[in-house]
């Protein structure tokens, strides 16, 4: 089943962004006049189509799902000798270059405006995310020596301000990639007598970080890691060790042998850590403090045994409905896929300088998981899979490498340029090289695929 659920959301995803690419291509053909052939969905042999329309729109489907075309009536590809000389204003080459580049040009718009409304309707709708609240912090990590000690909720990263854990973990990672310095604007506890809150900025060193360490959890090889709920226990299971020890529902945990606790996790792999070992454990229940002990079961661990006390300890972070009114929204929408858009290029610049690893290249295979596992978590987090992969074809197909987008305009550029389009010869040679280079790209990207699916 899980399957099928993966197959049916990359197929929707992938299907869904080439009509749009491919609309935009058929939408600004149409305005400049230039008569279209055909609008396929898919490659190669046609295994469905209609015609529709004043010039009999040949719409297909086509056997190969990755990709899709719009064919116009171009001298190149068609004899147009015996067209009228009306028909003849509507050949593609007939049209001025700048037509011509709006033309290409307009695929490429078309996914980031599908991207841009995507993120606005998300923002709009709006998500219950985890706060940017930091956990206790270790020390020798970038954070601690930055000032950061845990508890701390980040409130803007270099100026800007952020709702949500997420927004954090974009903000660095786009100043890692530039190689600037990120100050951090946050609120902590205030130590002193009158309580509330201190506003402070600290200033986050990015030295720490390699190149590879940005295919992982890069916060915290900084040392940021996400705070998690108070050590207050849930549900106690009927003749376990923790009802044994006497502890209640509702009781918090504040040490265990004389060690603060940071939270629940901390309480958790301390319970574990100790299998068959007594344990001095130190809280409040109803606001008066207590003191008791109690002896975690030994149970078999995946590689050795561990402590449990058979206790629910909810785990659920702070929480925030991160929305934005419309006009705003769609402002954010604009701004994250121009900052994707630039990222994505840094990214490719960087492996191709040696920077980042050429592992970071995914394929369908990859892509497809992603889409499958997206779909189960919910359609906020699928539509926002969408929006990233819509980015990504824009930004693919406006590389100047010939055969894509980016290519022709790369020609029609030269064009503006010299006052001539560029010859035929020249075009053919070129056209072979970027058919190379694609497929490098392809099978570069299909390696690493099998690699993750294996291992």
């Amino acid at each position: 089943m899980a399957f099928l659920q993966t197959i049916l959301a990359f197929v929707v995803a992938l299907g869904s962004l080439v009509i749009i690419h491919e609309l935009g291509h058929y939408w600004v053909a149409r305005l400049c006049g230039v008569k279209v052939l055909r609008f396929s969905v898919g490659m190669g042999k046609i295994v469905y189509s209609r015609r529709f329309g004043p010039d009999q729109t040949e719409w297909a489907v086509s056997i190969l799902p990755l990709g899709g075309y719009v064919k116009m009536l171009d001298a190149r590809e068609q004899d147009v000798t015996g067209l009228s000389p009306q028909e003849l204003k509507r050949e593609f080459t007939n049209q001025s270059v700048w037509r011509r580049m709006a033309i290409v040009a307009a695929g490429p718009l078309a996914n980031f405006a599908l991207a841009i409304l995507l993120f606005a309707g998300l923002y709009m709708y709006g998500e219950m995310e985890p706060t940017p609240r930091v956990r206790a912090v270790a020390e020798q990590t970038a954070a601690y020596q930055a000032g950061l000690r845990g508890g701390e909720l980040i409130t803007a990263v270099n100026g800007e301000p952020i709702q949500a854990w997420s927004d954090l973990r974009w903000k660095v990672l786009q100043g890692v990639i530039d190689k600037t310095p990120i100050k951090l604007d946050v609120r902590r506890s205030n130590p002193g007598p009158s309580g509330g809150e201190l506003l402070d900025t600290v200033s986050l060193p990015i030295d720490a970080l390699a190149a590879q360490d940005l295919e992982g959890d890069f916060l915290g090889k900084l040392g940021i890691k996400l705070a998690r709920a108070k050590a207050v226990l849930g549900k106690i299971i009927p003749d376990g060790p923790a009802m044994k020890a006497g502890l209640h529902e509702g009781d918090l945990i504040t040490s265990v042998d004389g060690e603060p606790v940071a939270d629940g996790i901390a309480f958790i792999d301390k319970v574990k850590a100790a299998p068959g070992k007594a344990l001095s454990l130190t809280g409040l229940r109803n606001g008066a403090s207590f003191t008791l002990s109690v002896t975690p079961q030994a149970q078999a661990g995946k590689d050795e045994q561990i402590g449990v006390i058979k206790v629910e300890m909810p785990m659920m972070p702070e929480m925030i409905l991160a929305s934005s009114p419309p006009l705003q929204a769609l402002a954010k929408g604009a701004m994250k896929t121009w900052d994707s858009s630039i990222l994505t290029l840094k990214m490719l610049g960087k492996m191709v300088i040696g920077e980042v690893s050429w592992k970071n290249i995914t394929g369908p295979i990859t892509i497809a998981d992603y889409a499958g596992q997206t779909a189960r978590i919910g359609a906020f987090s699928y539509l926002s899979f969408i929006a990233f992969i819509s980015i990504s074809l824009g930004v693919m197909n406006l590389l100047p490498i010939p055969v894509l987008d980016g290519g022709h305009l790369l020609y029609y550029s030269l064009e503006v340029l010299t006052g001539r389009p560029i010859p035929e010869r020249v075009g053919a040679i070129a056209q072979r090289a970027g058919i190379g280079i694609l497929m490098t790209l392809m099978i570069v990207a299909m390696f690493n695929d099998i690699v993750r699916l294996i291992f």
